[in-house]
C-alpha cells in the first residue's frame, strides 16, 4: 500500500514574475462566477472567480482525462480574486492493473486599472490512494494580464488562444510518457505567454514584459 499527496504553494521554475498584489480553465467537475467579458465596462467593479478542474482514476475506471482552458476579461477594475485549481486522483489500483490520472487547468485573466487590488491563487495537487505504480498528474497554469487600460483580445489573438486550446485537448488524451507530457504542457504554456506578450503590445501603453506573469504548479509524476 502507497500513499502520496503534496501540495506545492511556491511557484515553479517558469514562474518570471511575482504578482504585483498577491499571489485559473473549469472542466466537468469545475465551477466559475465571473462578470462576462462583453459585460465589463470602464467604470470599476468587483470581479471573482474559481475554476478547478478534477480527475479520477479507479478500478472501475483506469483512465480519465481532463482538462481546461478559460479566458477571462474583467475590463477596469477596483479589485479582483481569482483562483485556479487542477486535483487529480489514482484509487485502487496496482502495478499489474494501473490508473491514469491526468488534471490540467490553463486559466487566462486580464484586468486594468492603475490602482486594482489583485488576490490570486493557483494550486495543484496529486494524490495516489492505495494505488501501486499509478500515474497521476496535477497542472495548474495561471496568465495574469495587468495593463493600465482594458486590455480587448481581437480575432487574431482568440484565433492563436484557440489553437492552443485544441491542442491542450489533444495533449490530455494523449497515451505519451509522463516526461514528455509535462514538457509539452511547459511548451504549451509558453505559447500562451508569447500571445499575451504580443497582445499587450499592441496595447496603449502596455508593457509586456511587466504586464503578464505565469504561475505554474505541477504535481505528480514525474517528480520535481
Amino acid at each position: 500500500m502507497s500513499s502520496h499527496r503534496k501540495t506545492r504553494t511556491t511557484p515553479g521554475p517558469l514562474t518570471r514574475r511575482a504578482v504585483r498584489i498577491g499571489l485559473f480553465a473549469a472542466g466537468v467537475a469545475g465551477a466559475a462566477t465571473a462578470v462576462p467579458a462583453q459585460a465589463a465596462t470602464a467604470a470599476p467593479h468587483a470581479a471573482v472567480v474559481s475554476d478547478h478542474v478534477f480527475s479520477h482514476a479507479d478500478r472501475g475506471h483506469h483512465t480519465q482525462a481532463r482538462d481546461s482552458f478559460t479566458v477571462r476579461q474583467f475590463g477596469t477594475v477596483n479589485a479582483t480574486a481569482v483562483r485556479n485549481q487542477a486535483n487529480a486522483v489514482s484509487a485502487g489500483c496496482s502495478a499489474d492493473d494501473h490508473c491514469r490520472s491526468v488534471a490540467l487547468s490553463f486559466q487566462i485573466v486580464t484586468v486594468a486599472g492603475e490602482h486594482t487590488h489583485l488576490n490570486a491563487v493557483n494550486l495543484s495537487d496529486a494524490a495516489n490512494k492505495e494505488c501501486t505504480g499509478c500515474q497521476t498528474l496535477a497542472g495548474a497554469y495561471q496568465f495574469v494580464v495587468s495593463t493600465p487600460t482594458a486590455l480587448r483580445f481581437d480575432d487574431a489573438t482568440r484565433g492563436r488562444l484557440d489553437d492552443i486550446h485544441r491542442r491542450l485537448d489533444a495533449l490530455t488524451r494523449s497515451s505519451l510518457p509522463a516526461a514528455e507530457l509535462r514538457t509539452k504542457a511547459d511548451g504549451l504554456a509558453a505559447e500562451v505567454t508569447a500571445v499575451l506578450h504580443d497582445a499587450v503590445a499592441k496595447a496603449p501603453k502596455g508593457d509586456p514584459q511587466k504586464d503578464v506573469t505565469l504561475h505554474r504548479h505541477l504535481d505528480g509524476w514525474p517528480g520535481r
